[in-house]
């Protein structure tokens, strides 16, 4: 009888010891799945495309120290093109070879109007896909943004910054090239992307910021806070996480000139600095780039109330000075090693303001849009930042950014 049980032990081990090494044969030679959070580092991307999505979320430490919540950025200038940009540029792109809209290597071209980053995208993924690239940008935008692009391969035009009404303004002189390429050719073809008014844009982080985030966090979210440039990531992560965790408030960041945080905050589009001989600037009156506008893109409004009865899915808009925005970048720079560009700076100064209001123990998530790699003669330049009076200091303690 006991050597029939030994025999047992033996079989069960030996079965055991089988299923072990066949699991481990499983985990080596089967793909990751798309639920991976490290399905990068084990799988072989394809080309430049498989590198854009899947950024990382980082806590950032002396913000989060400081007012015991997790205020966590997503590291989106991680992105190969640097920019969560890269997102938009290849979904818009690929859904317009879907629908024949684009054909690759055909001496077919990509035109859009943008302040910088997208354009950078753009160019990036044209290039790996076999594209023309035109991208025109307000002359007032950084000059390391024009150099980038054209390293990229980009045709670069330069126009000054005007209404969006003006036949000149940026965007209408991109959608006029679209319009007029490939006349005497009609196998090139010339696509605007339209990334203020394309609802694909909105829905490209729909489909990848909103789900990243949501997986990231494991639902246990209480705020959102990002600014609005197009309107796109915005719009897309707030209608993803609103529906999957209801208790979620979101939030707009807003330069100074911008007026949409008015309007998200009182129904009315305004900004201070619109009032009659105060404006400087033609667009909006910050050195932020890329975000604030005193306009409603189709993007953003899909956040607004839309007939009688309809909530905003915005639960409030901040409005953040330059001069925060500043200290900000340098706080930080010098106290968690991160390096990021100006809109980045404006979200993480609402997500501190924000944190405080609400108290310890909440998770607050916004977004690192891009670094500061790319805002060197702006943004990053003492000399030019002290010249419209921004001191670039440090700031020595988070007490000097006052509540909103």
């Amino acid at each position: 009888m006991s050597i029939d049980k030994t025999s047992a032990h033996i079989c069960v081990a030996a079965a055991l010891a089988t299923a072990a090494i066949g699991y481990q044969a499983w985990r080596l030679l089967s793909p990751p799945t798309s639920d991976s959070p490290d399905d990068r580092s084990r799988s072989i991307a394809n080309g430049v495309a498989g590198l854009i999505g899947n950024t990382p979320l980082i806590r950032i430490n002396s913000l989060s120290d400081a007012t015991g919540c997790e205020i966590l950025g997503k590291a989106e200038f991680l992105n190969p093109g640097g920019s969560s940009k890269d997102r938009i540029a290849l979904y818009l792109i690929e859904k317009a070879e879907e629908t024949g809209q684009l054909v690759p290597h055909t001496g077919s071209c990509i035109f859009e109007g943008t302040s910088g980053s997208t354009g950078i995208s753009l160019a990036m993924v044209a290039r790996a896909k076999g594209y023309l690239c035109h991208i025109v940008m307000p002359s007032d935008q950084a000059i390391e943004k024009s150099q980038l692009l054209e390293r990229h391969g980009a045709t670069v035009e330069r126009v000054a910054p005007c209404s969006i009404v003006d036949k000149n303004n940026f965007v209408n002189v991109a959608r006029r090239h679209a319009q007029e390429f490939g006349a005497e050719d009609p196998a090139k073809r010339g696509f605007f992307v339209n990334q203020f008014e394309n609802p694909l844009n909105s829905e490209a982080h729909y489909k990848t910021t909103g789900p990243e985030i949501f997986r990231q966090t494991k639902g246990c979210i209480d705020v959102f806070v990002h600014g609005s440039g197009t309107g796109g990531t915005i719009a897309g992560v707030t209608h993803y996480l609103k529906r999957r965790v209801p208790q979620v408030q979101c939030f707009l960041a807003d330069p100074q000139g911008s007026g949409l945080a008015n309007k998200v905050n009182h129904g009315v589009m305004f900004a201070e600095t619109e009032r009659e001989g105060t404006r400087r600037r033609q667009q909006v009156d910050t050195l932020v780039e890329g975000v604030g506008l005193n306009r409603l893109t189709r993007n953003f409004a899909n956040l607004l109330p839309a007939g009688r009865g309809k909530k905003c899915l915005l639960d409030g808009a901040i409005s953040v000075s330059d001069s925060d925005a500043v200290k900000m970048s340098r706080w930080l720079m010098a106290n968690d090693g991160l390096f990021i560009g100006s809109s980045a700076a404006i979200n993480c100064v609402a997500a501190l303001d924000i944190a405080r209001k609400l108290g310890p123990g909440h998770t607050i998530v916004t977004i690192l849009a891009d670094s500061g790699q790319r805002h060197l003669t702006k943004f990053w330049n003492d000399e030019a930042m002290a010249a419209l009076g921004h001191s670039t200091a440090a700031p020595a303690s988070l007490d000097e950014f006052k509540s909103v």
